[in-house]
C-alpha cells in the first residue's frame, strides 16, 4: 500500500493530499488505506503513455494478442485471491464475485483473438466509382486513452476498456474508483509479470481531483468513462474543450415487462435477478417492473414474499443471496429514497428499510402501483429497490418502458416469442433480454441510448471505439 500507483512501469508512492480508506462494507470498517496520486503524477502517467505509444502502436498484432492472452492467464491464476477482494471490498456474494473474475478473463481472451485478426484488416481496397484512382483503408490506434471506471464492477469494467484499447495499439492511463482501489492494481502486477513495455499501462488512483486531472489532460486522444450522469456530463464538457472523442456508459432506469402468459415462478426469478444482483448497484438494474393485469394479482404478492425471504448478509461468513451496499454514501442515498417513498405514501409490499445491523445493508424492496411522476419511478436509485406498475396492452407497456430519460437495457418476459421480439424492436434501449436473466457476453455490445451514454463497449464495437479510420487514395495516372 506504500506504492499503490503504477506509472511508466514503476510502482510509486502517492503524492496527493487525499487518503483513501478501503472498507469492508459488511462491517462498515476500513481494512487498509493508501495515499492518492497527485495531479502531477497524473501528468507523469499521461506522458509515460505518450512516450510508449509509437512503439506499441507499431507493434505486431500477434505480439499484442500474446500480452492480452497473458493477462487472461494471469487473472485466472489469481482467481481465488481476486474473488476474495471482490467479496471483501464490494460485499459481493461469492457466486457474483466468481462471475466477475470469469468475465475479466473472457474479455482479455476475446480481444486477444480479435487482435490476431487485425493485420488481415489493414490496407483493404475500396471500390471507387471514378476511374483512375485506387483507395484502401487502414484501422489505426486512436492514441493515448484515459479510462475512468466505477466501484460497482471493478476489474470487470476496466477489463472491458483495457483489453480492446491495448488490442487496438493504444496506450492507457487507468483511474480506478476511490471506493475500490485495490483490485485494479492486479493489472499493474500482471504487466510487470509479462514485461509489458513501460508506459503502455499506467494506473493512478484517487478521488475527484485525480479524475478531473485525467479527464481534462491535453495529452489524451480519447476518454472512456463509466459512472454517474453528473460526472459523465463533466467528462463530456472536458472532451469538448479538446474536441476529442468519448465513450460514456452512464445511468439507467430500466424496465422489465412481464406478460400474463409467463410462468410466475420463472418471472420472479428474472425480476429478482434484475434488481437484487450486486444489491441493485447496476446501471442496468431493471428497477421498473411493468406487469400485465392478468398476472399481477398472482405475481406481486409472491414476488414480495420471495424478496422478504432473500438471505442478506456478510458473504465472507454466511451463505447469502445479496450482500451489503458497497459504501456508506450509497447506503445513505438508498435510505433517503426510502424516506421519499414514505413522503409520497407509496405502497410498500416488501422492505423499504435499512437493516439494523453492522454493515451497509438494506432490505430488498418492492413498491407497487407507483405513479409515473414519483421520484422513485423516475430517478436511478442504485439499490435493490423495485417499483411496479400494471398495464393492459402491448402499446401501453412500450409507452411506459420508453417514457424515461434513460435507455440502457430492458427485459421482456413472455411465452409468445413473436410478441417478445416485437417489443424488443420497439424499446429505445441498447440491449434487450428475452426470457432471461441479465446474461452479458463479451461478443455482444454494451451501451445505451438517450441519457444512458454514448458509444458501445464489448464485441467488435468495443475494439472499433479505440481505432481511427484512415483512407489512402492514390492517382493511377
Amino acid at each position: 500500500m506504500n506504492t499503490p500507483h503504477y506509472i511508466g512501469g514503476h510502482w510509486v508512492a502517492g503524492e496527493g493530499t487525499d487518503i483513501l480508506s478501503v472498507f469492508d462494507p459488511s462491517r462498515a470498517h476500513p481494512f487498509t488505506e493508501l495515499r492518492a496520486a497527485s495531479v502531477g503524477q497524473v501528468d507523469q502517467a499521461v506522458n509515460a503513455a505518450r512516450q510508449a505509444l509509437p512503439a506499441w502502436k507499431a507493434s505486431a498484432t500477434g505480439e499484442r494478442a500474446g500480452y492480452l492472452r497473458g493477462f487472461a492467464e494471469s487473472i485466472s491464476r489469481r482467481r481465488e485471491a481476486l474473488i476474495d477482494v471482490q467479496m471483501r471490498n464490494n460485499g459481493k456474494p461469492r457466486h457474483e464475485a466468481e462471475i466477475d473474475i470469469d468475465d475479466a478473463i473472457a474479455t482479455f481472451g476475446y480481444y486477444a483473438h480479435l487482435a490476431e485478426g487485425l493485420a488481415d484488416q489493414q490496407n483493404r481496397p475500396v471500390a471507387l466509382a471514378a476511374p483512375g484512382f485506387s483507395a484502401h483503408t487502414r484501422l489505426e490506434a486512436i492514441g493515448v486513452v484515459g479510462l475512468i471506471v466505477p466501484w460497482n464492477f471493478p476489474l470487470v469494467t476496466s477489463a472491458w476498456k483495457i483489453a480492446p484499447a491495448l488490442a487496438a495499439g493504444c496506450t492507457v492511463v487507468l483511474k480506478p474508483s476511490e471506493v475500490t482501489p485495490l483490485i485494479e492494481q492486479t493489472y499493474g502486477h500482471i504487466a510487470d509479470e509479462l514485461d509489458l513495455p513501460a508506459g503502455v499501462l499506467n494506473i493512478v488512483g484517487g478521488k475527484a481531483t485525480v479524475g478531473g486531472a485525467l479527464s481534462t489532460h491535453a495529452g489524451l486522444d480519447k476518454l472512456s468513462f463509466t459512472g454517474s450522469n453528473t460526472v459523465g456530463s463533466q467528462v463530456m464538457h472536458s472532451a469538448a474543450d479538446h474536441c476529442r472523442p468519448v465513450t460514456l456508459e452512464l445511468g439507467g432506469k430500466s424496465a422489465i415487462i412481464v406478460f400474463d402468459d409467463c410462468d410466475v415462478d420463472q418471472a420472479i426469478e428474472w425480476i429478482i435477478a434484475g434488481i437484487c444482483w450486486n444489491a441493485g448497484q447496476m446501471c442496468s438494474a431493471t428497477s421498473r417492473l411493468l406487469v400485465q393485469n392478468g398476472i399481477a394479482g398472482a405475481l406481486l404478492p409472491r414476488l414480495a414474499e420471495a424478496m422478504k425471504k432473500m438471505r442478506v448478509g456478510n458473504p465472507l461468513t454466511e451463505e447469502v443471496e445479496m450482500g451489503p451496499l458497497s459504501s456508506d454514501a450509497q447506503w445513505r442515498k438508498v435510505g433517503e429514497y426510502f424516506a421519499i417513498a414514505q413522503e409520497e405514501n407509496l405502497n410498500c409490499l416488501a422492505g423499504g428499510t435499512t437493516l439494523d445491523r453492522q454493515g451497509w445493508f438494506v432490505a430488498p424492496t418492492l413498491y407497487v402501483d407507483v405513479p409515473t411522476d414519483s421520484r422513485l419511478w423516475v430517478e436511478e436509485i442504485f439499490g435493490p429497490v423495485l417499483c411496479a406498475r400494471r398495464f393492459d396492452s402491448e402499446a401501453e407497456a412500450i409507452a411506459l418502458a420508453n417514457d424515461s430519460r434513460f435507455g440502457l437495457v430492458a427485459t421482456v418476459a413472455s411465452a409468445d416469442l413473436q410478441r417478445a421480439e416485437r417489443i424488443a424492436e420497439a424499446l429505445e434501449v441498447g440491449h434487450v433480454w428475452i426470457n432471461s436473466i441479465q446474461a452479458v457476453f463479451v461478443e455482444t455490445s454494451w451501451g445505451g441510448t438517450k441519457g444512458s451514454g454514448i458509444g458501445r463497449e464489448l464485441g467488435p464495437w468495443g475494439l472499433a471505439s479505440y481505432q481511427s479510420v484512415k483512407h489512402v487514395t492514390r492517382c493511377l495516372g
